[in-house]
Formats: C-alpha cells, sequence, structure tokens
C-alpha cells in the first residue's frame, strides 16, 4: 500500500480548469470526493442514478460559488456501451479532454456462502464494480490522453474473506484493470493508481456491517479526501500503485 507524501497539503487553486469526471457522485465518497475537487477549482461532472440527490449536490456546489458543474444521470446497472460512448462524446464536445476519472460507484451485493450465491446478483456486482468502469474507461481513454496530466483512479477494497463473492471478486477484478492500464500507460502523461480506503462510515460499509461494534467512531469519507485531491493534481507522479490512507 502506498501513501501521499506527508508534506501534501492541497492549496486553493490545487485542481483549477481541470474537468473531473466522479462516478457515484451521491454515494459517501463520491460526494466528499466531488465537493473537495470543486473546493480546489475543478470543473466536476457528477454522475449518478438519482437525479434529485444529484441535483441537489450540484447546486450545494454552485451555491458555494465553485466552478459550475455537469451532471450527467446514468444508472450503471442497465448502462450499455452505446451509453459509454454517447457520455465519451458529450464531453468531448463540452469540455474536449477529461483531466481526471474517479470510480467511486459501487454495489455490495448480498454476503453469501458461494454454493449458494445468486447468479441475478453476480452479474448486477460484476456490472457496476467492474464492467461499468471497464466501459467507461475505455471510452473515455482519448479524452484523458487529451490533457496535459490526466489521473484515472479505482476504487478497491480488501474484502477477501469467505461469502464475499460477487463483492470480492469485482474488486480483485479492479486491481487487475488498474495494473493492465498502468503498465501500458507507463512514461505518458496517464497515471493510472487505485485506492483501497479501508473501512470508513458509508452506506456500504454500514450495510455489510450493520451490528459491528466501532461503526461509528470509522472515519468518515471527508477524512481521506487529501488523497483523493492527490491524486487529481499535477503534483502526482505514482503510476500502478494502490493508495491507502
Amino acid at each position: 500500500m502506498k501513501q501521499i507524501p506527508e508534506t501534501f497539503s492541497p492549496h486553493q487553486g490545487l485542481l483549477k480548469d481541470k474537468i473531473i469526471l466522479v462516478t457515484g457522485a451521491t454515494g459517501g465518497f463520491g460526494k466528499a470526493i466531488s465537493l473537495a475537487c470543486a473546493k480546489h477549482g475543478a470543473s466536476v461532472i457528477l454522475l449518478a442514478k438519482n437525479i434529485r440527490l444529484t441535483e441537489a449536490l450540484y447546486d450545494e456546489i454552485e451555491n458555494a460559488g465553485y466552478p459550475k458543474p455537469a451532471i450527467y444521470p446514468m444508472n450503471l446497472e442497465g448502462a450499455t456501451e452505446h451509453d459509454y460512448q454517447e457520455l465519451a462524446q458529450k464531453i468531448d464536445q463540452e469540455f474536449g479532454r477529461l483531466d481526471g476519472l474517479i470510480h467511486c460507484a459501487a454495489m455490495l451485493g448480498t454476503p453469501t456462502p458461494f454454493e449458494h450465491s445468486d447468479t441475478e446478483t453476480w452479474y448486477q456486482v460484476h456490472q457496476v464494480n467492474l464492467h461499468a468502469p471497464y466501459l467507461l474507461t475505455r471510452s473515455t481513454i482519448s479524452l484523458l490522453k487529451q490533457s496535459k496530466q490526466a489521473s484515472l483512479v479505482f476504487m478497491t477494497d480488501n474484502k477477501k474473506s469467505a461469502y464475499w463473492d460477487a463483492y470480492s471478486v469485482s474488486k480483485q477484478g479492479v486491481v487487475a484493470m488498474t495494473e493492465l492500464l498502468a503498465a501500458e500507460f507507463e512514461g505518458s502523461s496517464l497515471h493510472v493508481n487505485c485506492v483501497n480506503p479501508g473501512k470508513t462510515r458509508t452506506a456500504l460499509q454500514i450495510s455489510a456491517y450493520p451490528a459491528a461494534a466501532g461503526n461509528d467512531l470509522l472515519p468518515l469519507p471527508t477524512d481521506h479526501v487529501n488523497l483523493f485531491l492527490y491524486l487529481m493534481s499535477d503534483v502526482l507522479k505514482e503510476n500502478g500503485n494502490c493508495f491507502t490512507t
């Protein structure tokens, strides 16, 4: 696991004029990251399935006086290859490039013994956690290459124990995709890394362990934002690493 430099301290204009796409933008991590990126000067493209929550986040960013964000409603569970291509075309028409892509959207599924696992859940979890990041990344890679320095960030997890079949396999697939892309773009303007934030007080974490002692003491997504600001900034030099806080 890699950590950001202890000397890193984000200044107000750290991400000025950057175009950053965040998936799952209304979730625990997605909202915290979107607000932090906007606060530090980025124009954030908010991709989420809940239009009401996305519009509320849009208003929060705009009312704070941050750069005007963009909204792109999309349900990753049912999105097709064409949907991602259409999204990329609209980003190209509006901005002409993409400086950052952060894959925050995730589906937990239901922990169960492998022999009793549900096929439909397996497909749904992989669609959101693995297929969507693959299709979205592939559709926007040319836009990321247009940036002077671009950053692609995948979110992973360390639930490798029993009963986390679809979730665990999909997240390990994300790590493999990170390593593959990092190797392919080594030495280029595109940096590819992943983040394993550890246990954090999010809806997904509470859903996974609703009765766990100490849930109220877990760090919040906002406690991790400096890591994502570093990964989106021009200070970033690392490629092919898995970061934690």
